[in-house]
């Protein structure tokens, strides 16, 4: 499979933060939103965006938490939105489409990690509900703002997408449970999901990236026993990181603000990052790094959005 899966030598390194990849770039006059963008990731996302001068609208599961972390910080405007219940989604979208406002960047970030089973709406697999289903309604929904806009939408994947393709015989683990698993299918289902959206818009002017953030110890591990964060090196016993490769929220929110800004990556689009650049086709064996084929195969991503239109009733792009 041909892929433009080829790093671009960005010139940031793994440890440049997002306030460094935004160095320069004025976002004045753009209308940015940031799922999940109160905690972690999403908020250092949330700060350089409108640090640089952008609007940033943060839709919240938990409004109150996010009035908290994101007071005194200007130019920011906060909702309430649930990925997890579609009705939610809806509502958030009506209320923003009311406001006949242009979208410019969605930033794709909320999300959940290793829960323990879990279904939602009709019984679908949380994770992949909440982390690729809520986020493929919602972009769907604002399409009119986003098309607008002619801007980009990044999916927050990670390195958790090499744990397995989708399940086509068992999207929502009925017949067994697996919470990596099940993470690494919805992660999975993040990278096809902007394959596929970048083809289909592509045409108005709005490109789609995918991404891996880093390993950073976030919220995202509130899911975790200590002891299990413990054998696998992440921390030690009094919760203090061990692993070298870890970044800092500062960092990890480096490469979802350069794939949602950089003019590095004008007329691109559909690619998988990592550490502020392109990254390459992952190897055969080894390491966790780079992007497994069959998460930026188009067949794939073609009928991962056929079956999310499908569960959801809704698609901006009927064919």
């Amino acid at each position: 499979m041909t892929t433009p899966q080829h790093p671009i030598g960005s010139g940031f390194g793994a440890r440049s933060t997002a306030e460094d990849v935004l160095r320069g770039i004025d976002l004045s006059g753009k209308l940015a939103l940031v799922t999940g963008g109160y905690s972690g990731l999403g908020l250092e996302t949330t700060k350089a965006l409108a640090n640089a001068g952008a609007r940033v609208v943060v839709p919240a599961r938990r409004p109150a938490a996010a009035k908290e972390a994101l007071g005194g910080l200007d130019g920011v405007e906060l909702d309430e939105l649930d990925l997890a219940d579609l009705g939610s989604v809806r509502a958030f979208a009506d209320r923003f489409l009311a406001t006949g406002r242009d979208l410019h960047v969605v930033i794709d970030n909320a999300g959940i990690m290793a829960t323990p089973e879990t279904r939602v709406g009709p019984g679908w697999e949380a994770q992949f509900a909440t982390n690729h289903l809520g986020h493929y309604a919602l972009v769907n929904l604002l399409w009119p703002a986003i098309a607008r806009g002619g801007g980009r939408v990044v999916s927050v994947s990670s390195a958790g997408h090499h744990r397995s393709p989708i399940r086509w015989d068992d999207v929502q683990f009925e017949r067994g449970y697996d919470k990596w698993l099940a993470y690494g299918q919805a992660k999975t289902a993040n990278v096809l999901f902007a394959v596929h959206l970048d083809a289909l818009a592509e045409e108005a002017g709005v490109r789609a990236f995918s991404l891996h953030p880093g390993g950073i110890l976030t919220p995202l591990q509130r899911h975790l026993a200590k002891e299990e964060m413990v054998a696998a090196g992440w921390i030690d016993e009094e919760g203090n990181a061990l692993d070298t490769s870890f970044k800092t929220p500062e960092q990890g929110a480096a490469t979802q603000v350069w794939a949602a800004t950089s003019p590095q990556l004008a007329g691109m689009g559909g690619v998988y990052c990592e550490n502020r650049d392109i990254a390459p086709p992952a190897p055969a064996t080894g390491e966790r790094f780079g992007v497994r084929d069959y998460a930026i195969d188009p067949d794939e991503a073609a009928r991962l959005w056929h079956l999310s239109a499908t569960l959801t009733g809704i698609n901006a792009f009927p064919s």
